[in-house]
């Protein structure tokens, strides 16, 4: 393991360096040209001061030591050119060497101040880009719906600020099995490298150091590099990762790869790297928690589920049976003797139970099947009266019909619905007016034609009614309102099974306030439109857009 810090050899510093000795060598042939004009043409008895245009030139551009480098060239060019004797090194006058001196320190101080403005804003700069390289990682990390879709534009992003080739991400406990996140090879197996260098954080306040890594031989790499896609430059340049780790835990690698003659990347270059690193690693880490904490509440809710749904089975099971069992071992009973009449009664009330318990199977059957999306609608065309009269009629064990005030217009126009469906879901309503409505109380079911093709049925009461804050709540599964008590009381999915059923045939259910000052449930349903030739040659009306004939699953959810 070998710990590098800077190449041996940098070709783009032996560049600079000649382009740095030619611009000195200009800007002092420059100020010569000036100060020998100065000197002969303007009668300026000392112009070395203008050397120092050049002396700031090369410090500003280059740094400190080059213009340290041309205050000397200047002093030595001045010497020659300008002082007695002429061309030569000597100075006669000890008040020229006192000039000469000075213009040195001078020059040098300027050097070093001009120098430091530069590296100072050289250094605004780069932390100037990094800032806005890291702020698009952290945006794109914020706005984006995964980790996974930001990943993308981020190795984009530090391609382009940290000077690399390629740069991509990997998911993964350990180098051999990570796959490609994001990057030139996203989806497939790491390039293979032998050989790569691997960021190693300092501690504290210690230096992070590059360190050469030797991955060596494993088993089945061979087979992925031969199949592969290597990442631009992998095969030409140099290769980094930097661990992506969060809370001690190994979440994937960081991967980039640059030119040999580029050498090991810089200490800015290295912080923005190891920054988005730790970004990523943070972004990863919360999809993590949130992924667990969303299988935690699914897991909750399905267990509040489970339990509401066997509370509610076993009260809706218990509270018939236990009545079917009293009333069969009266008639069981030997020591008593009951009356055709009482027979007849007992017999009455265990049919009675049986339905009930028939129908608490029914919904929950109907439930089932709503939320797994096994309902299959056949529409026709219905009048809205007959259903309704029918529906009522087969509830007088519980809604008694001289309670039910039906009041349907003759003109209502005929609906497109399934009946058995519409039946069904017109029966849970009513049922849930006779339960909650309390004794006495009005029932009324009226209808109207609305404007947009639905035919409005609306079932009022006028029981204690609903809060308006728990209306949308009576549709909920096993909600029931807290400020009744009913011995019908159900299982609380009747309303919930009721939508369900209207949903499916295209209508829709609402809750809200009575005329009657209780409860409304208002039904939209489907306008019937019939085919003209069906109208004028007086043929059974056929529905436009319904398929005849058409084959399918049950359409009752609990004739499966």
């Amino acid at each position: 393991m070998d710990v590098l810090r800077r190449p041996r050899f940098d070709r783009g510093r032996g560049r600079r360096a000649l382009e740095a000795a030619a611009v000195a060598a200009a800007t002092l042939a420059v100020s010569t040209v000036v100060a020998a004009a100065l000197e002969s043409g303007a009668g300026v008895a000392d112009a070395s001061s203008v050397y120092l245009l050049a002396v700031v030139v090369m410090a500003s551009r280059y740094g400190l030591w080059p213009a340290v480098a041309t205050s000397l060239l200047s002093v030595l060019v001045y010497d020659l050119l300008f002082t007695a004797p002429r061309f030569a090194l000597a100075v006669a006058d000890p008040q020229e060497w006192l000039s000469l001196l000075l213009f040195l320190v001078v020059a040098v101080v300027i050097a070093r101040l001009a120098a430091l403005q530069a590296d100072r804003a050289a250094d605004a700069t780069r932390r100037a880009d990094e800032a806005r390289a890291l702020f698009g990682v952290s945006r794109s990390l914020a706005t984006a719906a995964s980790v996974q879709v930001a990943a993308q534009d981020i190795v984009q992003r530090l391609q382009v600020g940290a000077g690399m080739d390629s740069v991509w991400i990997a998911l993964g406990n350990n180098p051999a099995s990570e796959r490609l996140l994001a990057g030139a090879v996203a989806g497939r197996s790491r390039p293979p490298a032998a050989v790569y260098w691997t960021l190693h954080r300092g501690a504290q306040d210690a230096a992070d150091q590059w360190v050469r890594t030797h991955a060596g031989r494993q088993p089945g790499r061979e087979a992925d590099a031969s199949r592969a896609e290597v990442a631009p430059g992998s095969d030409t340049g140099d290769m980094f990762r930097l661990g992506i780790e969060a809370e001690d835990q190994r979440l994937g690698s960081l991967w980039a790869v640059r030119g040999h003659q580029q050498g090991v990347p810089g200490p800015d270059e290295t912080r923005l790297l190891s920054l988005a690193a730790d970004q990523v690693a943070l972004a990863l880490r919360r999809e993590q928690l949130a992924l667990e904490a969303t299988k935690a509440e699914v897991a909750r809710r399905s267990d509040t589920l489970k339990s509401a749904l066997l509370d509610s089975v076993s009260h809706g099971f218990r509270t018939p049976l236990a009545t079917i069992r009293a009333l069969a071992g009266q008639l069981l009973d030997e020591e008593t003797a009951p009356s055709a009449e009482a027979t007849r009664e007992t017999a009455g009330a265990i049919d009675d139970e049986a339905a009930r318990l028939s129908d608490v199977v029914r919904n929950v059957l109907d439930l089932s099947r709503i939320e797994g999306n096994a309902l299959r609608a056949e529409l026709e065309v219905h009048e809205l009266a007959e259903l309704v009269r029918g529906a009522v009629r087969r509830e007088k064990a519980i809604v008694e019909p001289k309670r039910v005030e039906v009041d349907l217009p003759d003109e209502l126009p005929p609906v497109m619905v399934d009946a058995i469906f519409l039946d069904q879901a017109l029966m849970n309503v009513l049922e849930n007016a006779a339960a909650y409505a309390g004794p006495g109380a009005a029932i009324r079911v009226t209808a109207s034609v609305a404007d947009d093709g639905f035919v409005d049925l609306l079932v009022e009461d006028g029981g204690p009614g609903v809060p308006d804050e728990d209306l949308d709540r009576l549709f909920e599964k096993f909600y029931r309102r807290p400020t009744v008590r009913s011995a019908r009381a159900g299982l609380g999915i009747g309303l919930s099974v009721a939508r369900g059923l209207v949903e499916a045939i295209g209508g829709q259910l609402s809750a809200e306030r009575s005329g009657l000052g209780g409860l409304a449930i208002r039904f939209r349903l489907p306008r019937a439109r019939l085919t003209e030739r069906s109208i004028d040659s007086h043929e059974e009306p056929t529905p436009v857009g319904v398929a005849q004939g058409e084959a399918g699953p049950p359409r009752h959810p609990s004739s499966a």
